[in-house]
């Protein structure tokens, strides 16, 4: 089935708690679809920076907002226990009236492993983790008594009370870029995110589609989620989406080109934010 492009907003954890709260605020009233924060003990780009923990944050943001869907991009495996972020995601649910979007990746950044003594491990053992992560919480959100033998989890008879305001559950998120992880995706994921190219996200597409028909899902089910922060889209030959609707438009039409139908990008700067609603007003609310 044909997907209706979607258009989100990542905020930057650094700032100020009220600002971040009129942030959210600013970025619902425009009409965005989706706003998220991230999962990290420090901020990658600038790891001096002040940074706000993320599932904490989310928490604080779904209960200043009313409409929009919010969510984690995404979730380190590395950090947590999945019954932990399982339980942590049926919360927010609740908070935020059935409005979470529920996201997990393998985990990718080294230096904050290595600066807070967490075990990272080779991206083997990395994807087998995540993948028994996304098992667990897949059973414990949908309310089952999980019990769960695997290499890295272990459950006996667990069950999570109350269950998730969203039946069958939340909707899952997930990060993936390579093959084997993308084979995890078609399984599990209402949503699939990833950076790259335009011929990256292209093979990324072909490989999920691809994957999805193997195990005889329907490819469409799934949502083709891009992030974008503006360092990254530069490099890549694109304009910075926030200098207005044009150039909005311009990043957003050539990846849907390549099967994008969902954009999230990094929020604008402080003298963008009437960038923003210029574009809300022309290319978010248009047909």
């Amino acid at each position: 089935m044909t997907q209706a492009i979607r258009y989100g907003i990542c905020t930057d954890q650094s700032l100020p708690y009220r600002t971040l709260v009129d942030r959210w605020q600013y970025y619902e009233e425009l009409g965005f679809d989706s706003i998220w924060d991230c999962d990290h003990f420090i901020r990658p780009s600038d790891p001096t920076n002040d940074y706000f923990e993320g599932w904490t944050l989310l928490t604080a943001m779904a209960a200043v907002t009313s409409r929009v869907r919010v969510g984690c991009l995404v979730a380190s495996n590395t950090f947590r226990h999945p019954a932990l972020l399982a339980q942590q995601a049926i919360t927010i649910d609740h908070v935020s009236d059935g409005r979470l979007e529920f996201g997990i990746g393998a985990g990718w950044f080294v230096e904050e492993h290595e600066r807070f003594g967490i075990p990272f491990g080779e991206p083997g053992e990395l994807v087998a983790r995540f993948h028994e992560a996304v098992e667990v919480v897949d059973s414990l959100l949908r309310g089952e008594a999980t019990t769960y033998e695997g290499r890295h989890y272990q459950l006996q008879g667990a069950r999570l009370r109350p269950q998730p305001v969203q039946r069958p559950r939340p909707p899952l998120t997930m990060g993936a870029h390579r093959p084997r992880m993308l084979r995890i995706c078609a399984r599990f994921a209402d949503r699939w995110n990833s950076y790259g190219t335009l011929d990256e996200m292209a093979e990324r597409n072909r490989i999920l589609d691809e994957a999805c028909l193997e195990i005889g899902r329907d490819p469409g089910e799934i949502i083709r989620s891009f992030y974008g922060w503006i360092p990254n889209l530069t490099t890549l030959d694109m304009p910075d989406p926030w200098t207005g609707p044009e150039a909005f438009a311009e990043v957003v039409g050539r990846y849907a080109e390549v099967g994008v139908n969902e954009f999230i990008f990094d929020q604008p700067r402080a003298d963008q934010l009437d960038n923003a609603a210029d574009i809300a007003a022309e290319v978010l609310q248009s047909p």
